[in-house]
């Protein structure tokens, strides 16, 4: 079968949209299908990567966003995908692809939308108001035009089901369980990140006004306060960088920026106390997986999708919710940290939570939405 997947957000320097993709390509592949993926670039180029084949449509840059980018035009997209004659179309943009699913329908060609985030959380955040109607309307809209609305947790799945939508399906995203492990971590390289201090916290993902990247520096100070030498490492770039930058030169912070070799963030995150994932509307956060299969337990919003990932089926947990605030995060900070002094199998619990989700799981369940179609 021939899957062409088409997303935008994809760059150097993104995060979950890149390993996603990535992912997919690479266990698709391994299961005999052909994989080519559709993504923003500067301009047209085609090349055959270890994921499978990747082709660049000239973009435009999001200002403010870092360097994000969407195709310039939907026009050449479908001009692509009348030459490559897919068996099946995966969609990862729910805005200015969406339309891509009517053109699939109208060919019969099996295709799904991937809901990477919450619009009813998105318009909360930058809007302050719920705007209920537009959220359905938009939604309604999106699955009608897909066979299949892909979510990754059930928080994703919830402004779908609220309107009775009836073509959504959970499919957990996965981990890499062989480039995360808790035998990554690096002593020397923890003594480098920690500079003297006694508990490493890690911030792995985007600075962006979405992620709430800010609450990991209150988080900081709110510890600091209470007498506990940690420091804090931020892994990742994006616009607010300078403005945490500038707003945490009396406090131990590290900028360790973008991350591009992953065998080193794999160390990195593996020789840390705590992850912290603030993100108060993640639908699923790659970064926390990540952190659990790599033995490091994690904290994140009480708002999010994360904690349906933190917490065990007999009731132990690998990492805690909180509150959107400094101090409710301090507060679980505190917690994992006597767990850690009084569980010695914490870290193994991490790992063990985190093998519940190989991509192989994942490719498994997206494999089987549209047998009779492929068929």
């Amino acid at each position: 079968m021939k899957i062409i997947h088409i997303a935008n957000f994809y760059g150097p320097k993104s995060g979950g949209i890149k390993t996603t993709l990535h992912n997919l390509g690479t266990e698709y592949q391994k299961i005999g299908h052909e994989f080519i993926y559709v993504v923003p670039g500067k301009k047209f180029s085609r090349e055959k990567t270890e994921h499978g084949g990747c082709i660049t449509l000239p973009s435009w840059t999001i200002p403010f966003s870092g360097g994000y980018r969407v195709i310039r035009s939907t026009r050449q997209v479908k001009t692509i995908l009348q030459s490559l004659k897919p068996d099946r179309l995966e969609v990862s943009d729910r805005f200015t692809l969406s339309c891509l699913g009517n053109w699939a329908k109208r060919r019969d060609i099996p295709a799904i939308v991937f809901s990477h985030e919450t619009l009813r959380g998105l318009v909360k955040n930058f809007f302050g108001v719920s705007l209920k109607p537009f959220v359905g309307w938009h939604n309604s809209r999106l699955a009608g035009k897909f066979d299949f609305v892909v979510t990754t947790t059930n928080f994703a799945a919830a402004e779908f089901n609220d309107i009775g939508t009836t073509n959504v399906v959970r499919v957990p995203l996965g981990v890499d369980l062989n480039t995360f492990s808790p035998d990554h971590r690096n002593e020397e390289l923890r003594a480098k990140m920690i500079k003297g201090g006694d508990v490493l916290l890690v911030h792995c993902g985007r600075l962006s006004p979405e992620k709430k990247p800010e609450r990991s520096l209150q988080t900081l100070r709110e510890l600091l306060d209470r007498g506990i030498n940690a420091r804090l490492v931020y892994i990742g770039s994006g616009p607010l960088h300078k403005k945490l930058y500038d707003s945490s030169r009396d406090i131990p912070v590290t900028f360790w920026g973008y991350v591009a070799n992953k065998n080193l963030l794999a160390q990195m995150i593996a020789s840390a106390d705590v992850s912290l994932a603030p993100g108060p509307i993640e639908t699923f956060c790659l970064a926390a997986l990540e952190s659990l299969a790599s033995g490091t337990p994690v904290v994140a919003s009480e708002t999010s999708a994360v904690g349906e990932f933190l917490y065990e089926d007999n009731g132990d947990f690998v990492g805690l919710t909180a509150a959107n605030n400094g101090a409710a995060f301090a507060d679980a900070v505190e917690i994992i940290l006597e767990e850690i002094k009084e569980d010695p199998t914490l870290s193994a619990r991490c790992r063990v939570q985190a093998e519940r989700f190989p991509w192989s799981a994942t490719i498994h369940r997206l494999d089987t939405l549209h047998p009779e179609k492929v068929a």
